[in-house]
């Protein structure tokens, strides 16, 4: 057993955004930490599952996943890990990653919005990620319908790199609808997960990959949001992280645009209306 090996074995075993695990792991190490769990240094009782699963899990199986996904996986301590993660709370112990890895040293703009956009947010979605693009950006975004999807499309248009980081395993097409864009965005990006190929998409999942999303990012932009959307928590993580966080303004009675409006009522954000305003913005932070 080797470090690499005990990352993969805590990674296939505990859920991303573990903050206890996360610190543990950092401050000891893996090893050290799989070692611990496996003597019982931890609660036998609150921990047993944890420990039962690690006893039985199949490393060569796991790695096997890895190898027919065409994916690899990253630690904290591999040369490619993107170091801004470490900037997190709760660090993953790994990074499942198909595509290119030098992608995740790259400037990027993390595009996020609602599933359900107007046509106005997929068109501004499209043309700032496109704008980003052009000025030699990377953008990052979720993998999903709506803003997501117009944000992933604008950089590849415009013959950019993006990466799609994903609540699901990485070969698993979630949403379905999508699975072209995601081989597309691996073509010349990368798709990210925090979880193993076949895993499924949870709702806790699609938190957890959020502050992913927002630590990647040299910054934010929030095109369209509802009230309570989850591209607010997204805006929330890259705040707390120190990033910058900008929202595209809407008709005042769009339900669409009330999350946006919200970040720059609350000063959470920075109004922005345009790649040249964000530009600014960005660089004068």
């Amino acid at each position: 057993m080797n470090k690499c090996d005990a990352a993969l074995a805590l990674f296939a075993n505990i859920e991303g955004g573990h903050t206890f695990w996360s610190n543990q792991v950092s401050e000891l190490g893996p090893l050290v930490v799989y070692e611990r769990l496996l003597s019982g240094k931890y609660d036998l009782v609150k921990f047993e599952k944890l420990i039962t699963n690690l006893r039985v899990t199949k490393l060569d199986e796991v790695k096997e996943s890895l190898i027919k996904t065409e994916s690899i996986f990253l630690t904290p301590q591999s040369p490619e890990w993107p170091v801004a993660l470490n900037d997190l709370s709760a660090i993953p112990f790994g990074l499942v990653v198909k595509g290119d890895l030098s992608v995740l040293a790259d400037r990027s703009l993390a595009i996020v919005g609602t599933r359900n956009p107007t046509p106005y947010g997929v068109r501004i979605a499209g043309d700032f990620a496109a704008g980003f693009v052009d000025r030699e950006w990377s953008i990052v975004s979720g993998g999903a319908y709506g803003i997501d999807s117009a944000a992933h499309k604008g950089a590849l248009i415009a013959e950019g790199r993006t990466i799609a980081v994903l609540a699901a395993g990485i070969d698993v097409a979630y949403p379905a609808g999508n699975a072209r864009l995601f081989a597309e965005i691996a073509e010349n990006g990368a798709l990210v997960s925090e979880v193993l190929p076949g895993a499924h998409a949870i709702p806790s999942r699609f938190l957890t990959r959020n502050r992913i999303i927002a630590a990647l990012a040299q910054a934010t932009l929030v095109v369209e949001a509802a009230f309570r959307s989850g591209s607010l928590r997204t805006a929330r993580d890259a705040a707390e992280l120190m990033r910058p966080v900008m929202a595209i303004p809407g008709p005042i009675n769009a339900p669409t645009s009330e999350g946006c409006h919200r970040l720059i009522g609350e000063r959470a954000a920075e109004i922005v209306t345009s790649v040249a305003d964000a530009v600014e913005l960005i660089s004068s932070l």
